[in-house]
């Protein structure tokens, strides 16, 4: 608890320098804005760290009154420390949480890349699967999704997909959803009933607000100019407005041809590089900070298999907190909550611990 305290000290010392600039900083207008910013972000903190203090105080009084000999009030006293213990601990796990540094991007919108990976056009089924949940559960969070970019297979399924999805704290919670996802079923073309092994790539991107965040110069950029296609390679316009830009110090290719111009097309696929560029870059800070973790938690590392869904038996696997479920088709309809809650949970004690928490 001391080492709690301490730093809660250090949050009101803060705080009340911040007040107190506040009152000096005469006409900079831009200190001003920035003092007012931290202010408001520090003001939830400050109200819980109050009430914390206020529930120690009270079950101290509550503590000195089960010391009495009147045996009424002492009984209603330990009723008191009950209910106050468990506040006090619900306060404390709050407070920790906020102590730790959050993710930089959890408030952004997504920038969502479903690809079909090995196992043909049974792998090209899976990506649509994919791509339904995560819309459904779009729905469900009430976030808003627009296609950038889209290319079907020939068999109803997709080879790649690229939405934007729109809403409250989206990278919060799709970050887990990050790496290979992998089904086991038997394939509709299947004879001989035996199942097949196909997987699927998610990528969780975080969308770029802030031009200045990442800047590229153009002499980066490599664009090229086509027509855009339908499904079979169609041609559905006779104008070139399709756009393809390759990051030439990274090799990273973005494609984005499902807007009617080609300026809209190319701000599109603009977006995506750069989220692609801000995650990279997100990801070497945190490896930086954080050399020693072991866990693939949130990570987004594509190489790794981190879920398995398996229609045989209706059950899917995270392999990362080894966490299944026996609910496949609620899940393939979006109900993917519980998986992204135990996601949560096991980063959140991996974080308190790496800021000197011990785990409740």
């Amino acid at each position: 608890m001391k080492m709690l305290l301490d730093k809660l000290a250090g949050i009101e010392n803060r705080y009340d320098e911040v007040n107190q600039n506040l009152l000096t900083v005469g006409d900079d207008y831009q200190l001003a804005a920035e003092l007012g910013k931290e202010k408001a972000e520090l003001d939830p903190f400050i109200e819980s760290i109050q009430l914390y203090k206020k529930s120690l105080e009270q079950l101290e009084g509550a503590k000195s009154l089960a010391e009495t000999g009147d045996q009424e009030m002492k009984e209603l006293a330990e009723l008191e420390i009950s209910s106050l213990t468990e506040k006090i601990a619900e306060l404390e796990s709050t407070l920790k949480l906020m102590l730790v540094p959050r993710d930089s991007r959890d408030g952004r919108n997504v920038i969502l890349e479903i690809r079909a990976g090995a196992g043909g056009d049974e792998a090209g089924l899976f990506a649509g699967d994919l791509y339904r949940m995560y819309s459904r559960y779009a729905e469900r969070q009430k976030w808003k999704i627009e296609v950038m970019s889209l290319s079907e297979s020939g068999v109803g399924g997709l080879k790649e997909v690229t939405a934007l999805i729109k809403g409250k704290n989206v990278f919060s919670r799709l970050k887990y959803e990050s790496g290979v996802h992998r089904v086991q079923r038997v394939p509709e073309t299947e004879s001989q009933g035996r199942i097949h092994t196909s997987t699927a790539t998610v990528a969780v991107l975080a969308e770029v607000d802030d031009v200045d965040e990442i800047s590229i110069p153009p002499s980066d950029i490599q664009m090229d100019v086509y027509k855009a296609g339908g499904p079979g390679g169609q041609s559905v316009q006779k104008n070139s407005t399709a756009i393809r830009l390759t990051h030439k110090p990274t090799g990273i290719v973005v494609q984005c041809q499902d807007e009617r111009s080609q300026g809209q097309n190319r701000a599109r696929a603009l977006s995506i590089l750069k989220a692609r560029l801000f995650e990279i870059e997100e990801n070497k800070r945190q490896q930086e900070q954080a050399e020693d973790r072991k866990s693939q938690v949130g990570s987004g590392d594509r190489s790794e298999k981190i879920r398995t869904y398996n229609f045989p038996q209706s059950r899917i696997t995270d392999h990362r907190i080894n966490f299944s479920m026996h609910q496949l088709a609620a899940v393939l309809d979006g109900e993917i909550d519980p998986f992204i809650d135990e996601l949560a949970t096991e980063d959140e004690a991996k974080r308190l611990a790496e800021a000197g928490f011990e785990e409740n």
